[in-house]
């Protein structure tokens, strides 16, 4: 009883008089959402830049985190379709369910990539929505800002003009970055590489970087012996300046590839966490572009 009155007067106390509680699908958002609300907030993130977020256990203490959370958000587009929804149910949480004011989901925001013309469960995991790997294309990041520090306001009135301030402010920083980042990006122009996974779609689309082969033939579907024997002879006469996958990836397909290429594997951090040095999104950025920029020339 004593632990059911706890819960009750925590979720009935006023949001301006405490922390938000957000619950984060993956490291970006974290990083995101603490740009635009700073102290004001606590975060439990679903995922590690070490975790495939199409696939992740619904843990007591995740549902935990859920049950008390303002707000939820993740990536949206069937990502963690796998996931989340279980995770939802589970919680028992009105306030985030989807359709609500509490449940945030970015893809929605952006223009999105891939979206296929026919559903067919044939074809792997395919997303219906478009690919949901929206978060490399700074321009994304930008659009989703907005949309976030409106929805944080919704949901937290009491501090909205202190995340129209955040928000500026991050805008302000981030463009300072995307101008910087753009003409590092001109050098990038039309890199050749091969991609285990779509993982780097809007990464490709915002450099202009040329994915001649993805390893996995079929989405989520591990390249077979003959697959990857067939990338071979495929690229073998002009083959690609690397091969590049998320940390989280399985190495083996890459790397076969890269050794039979004489090429080097490239493991892109994909998101915050993956290394020491990509603490938040300017730094995801950063490493990201200069491990392409190792292998330009």
């Amino acid at each position: 009883m004593i632990r059911i009155t706890l819960i009750f007067l925590i979720l009935a106390t006023p949001l301006s008089a405490r922390a938000v509680n957000i619950f984060a699908c993956e490291p970006e958002w974290a990083s995101l959402v603490t740009e635009l609300a700073g102290d004001n907030i606590e975060v439990t993130v679903a995922t590690t830049a070490f975790q495939d977020p199409h696939q992740l256990q619904a843990k007591p203490s995740l549902i935990a985190a859920m049950r008390s959370a303002d707000l939820v958000i993740c990536t949206g587009a069937d990502l963690e379709i796998g996931w989340l929804p279980l995770l939802l149910r589970r919680a028992g949480n009105g306030n985030i369910q989807a359709g609500s004011p509490g449940n945030f989901a970015a893809a929605e925001f952006v223009r999105r990539l891939e979206i296929p013309k026919l559903i067919d469960r044939s074809q792997g995991d395919v997303h219906p929505q478009g690919n949901p790997h929206i978060h490399l294309h700074p321009r994304n990041i930008s659009r989703v800002a907005d949309a976030l520090a409106l929805r944080l306001a919704e949901i937290d009135p009491g501090k909205s003009a202190e995340y129209d301030a955040r928000l500026a402010d991050f805008q302000e920083r981030w463009a300072i970055a995307m101008d910087q980042w753009d003409e590092r990006a001109e050098a990038l122009s039309g890199l050749r590489l091969a991609s285990h996974h779509r993982s780097f779609s809007y990464l490709a689309d915002w450099l202009d970087l040329e994915i001649v082969a993805t390893l996995e033939s079929k989405p989520g579907i591990p390249p077979s012996g003959a697959q990857l024997a067939a990338l071979l002879e495929q690229l073998t006469p002009n083959p690609p300046a690397g091969v590049i996958r998320t940390p989280y990836e399985n190495e083996k397909p890459s790397k076969w590839l890269s050794d039979r290429l004489d090429i080097p594997e490239i493991v892109l951090p994909f998101t915050i966490g993956a290394t020491d040095e990509v603490v938040d999104l300017f730094t995801l950025y950063d490493v990201t572009l200069r491990m392409l920029e190792e292998h330009a020339n």
